[in-house]
């Protein structure tokens, strides 16, 4: 009896493999290259093509490309930071996106986007100083804005009667802004920086009122450059205070002065005989603190009285060098004159 036949299997060899392996990936890499070209068609669409609302969209100097596409991505105004980059790309626009306020909508796609924010802005960046007083601000605002001027009634009511409340920043300012609304632009500003929380330091540290802390702080933002200078003439100052020592502090005269029209400055260096000065800003006459601010401080100066350098020290001086020295007896002090100043 004859067994049926049955065939053998034909072993397939590592070429067959490979063949049907690369095969494989050749139909997988499609569709996945497919489905990738899809996802990156779609990323090019608006966010919403009926949502024709626009929206205020702020580029701060020096930011960068990756962090625009992020913010613009929180906005809802790009799907996906990678839609800028792709659309930055393909329409050449690279190192071409520049800071300003820009209006944009939901309805744009992301090219459109890439395109608008290299086109500027109407808006102007101004920067405040930190230390200067209302009337030197104003003043450079007149030079910087088309609707702002010193002459403007508002600036009376709005900024100077404000000395030491407008916060000095950098601004991206509407160039339709008046005087009124620059003003308060500051202010409102100025109410962010100096938060709860700092004011609460200030308390908690120095028993100082909130005024009180902006008039200190103006008077640190003038005698001292940095940081840590700051914490330490702001102690030495709270020191004095606390002991009803007059504050002796040149700036005040400076304050008191105003602006000097042979040096052409509001800061001219006061003289031995500016001490007689019959003013409430004259703190060698009149101890405590002056009346009001004598310049408009910054976070540093509002941090170092917030929080002050802990010492026994009630003198300081500077240096041709800039730096500072510091004594707790006015022998030392006078010791300190005859070392760095002479």
């Amino acid at each position: 009896m004859r067994l049926p036949f049955i065939p053998q299997k034909k072993k397939t060899t590592p070429l067959q493999w490979m063949l049907r392996g690369l095969l494989a990936a050749t139909v997988i890499g499609g569709a996945g290259a497919i489905a990738m070209a899809i996802y990156l068609m779609q990323l090019l669409q608006p966010v919403d093509p009926s949502n024709e609302s626009t929206v205020s969209f702020v580029i701060p100097r020096g930011r960068a490309t990756s962090l625009v596409a992020a913010d613009l991505t929180e906005r809802n105004l790009l799907k996906s930071p990678l839609a800028l980059k792709i659309a930055i790309w393909q329409n050449n626009l690279a190192g071409q996106i520049q800071a300003g306020s820009f209006t944009l909508s939901p309805s744009m796609t992301p090219a459109e986007i890439a395109e608008t924010l290299t086109q500027g802005s109407d808006d102007q960046w101004v920067t405040i100083k930190e230390g200067l007083r209302a009337a030197e601000i104003g003043a450079y605002l007149e030079q910087e804005l088309p609707n702002f001027s010193t002459n403007n009634p508002s600036f009376t009511t709005e900024c100077l009667a404000y000395e030491g409340f407008l916060f000095p920043e950098t601004y991206l300012v509407p160039s339709e802004y008046t005087t009124a609304q620059m003003c308060q632009l500051m202010r409102e500003q100025y109410g962010e920086v100096f938060t709860l929380d700092l004011r609460n330091q200030v308390a908690a540290n120095t028993g100082l009122s909130d005024e009180e802390a902006v008039i200190l702080a103006s008077i640190v933002e003038r005698e001292a450059r940095d940081p840590e200078q700051m914490r330490h003439v702001a102690g030495i100052l709270l020191n004095r205070l606390e002991i009803g020592m007059a504050l002796q502090v040149d700036a005040t005269l400076q304050y008191a002065k105003g602006y000097n029209p042979q040096a052409k400055t509001w800061w001219a260096p006061p003289l031995a005989a500016d001490k007689q000065i019959d003013s409430p800003y004259n703190t060698y006459q009149n101890p405590g603190l002056p009346p009001g601010p004598i310049s408009n401080p910054g976070r540093n100066a509002l941090a170092a009285v917030a929080n002050p350098l802990e010492s026994d020290e009630l003198y300081y001086l500077h240096a041709p060098d800039g730096k500072m020295y510091y004594a707790e007896t006015y022998e030392g002090h006078q010791e300190n004159i005859w070392n760095y100043l002479y």
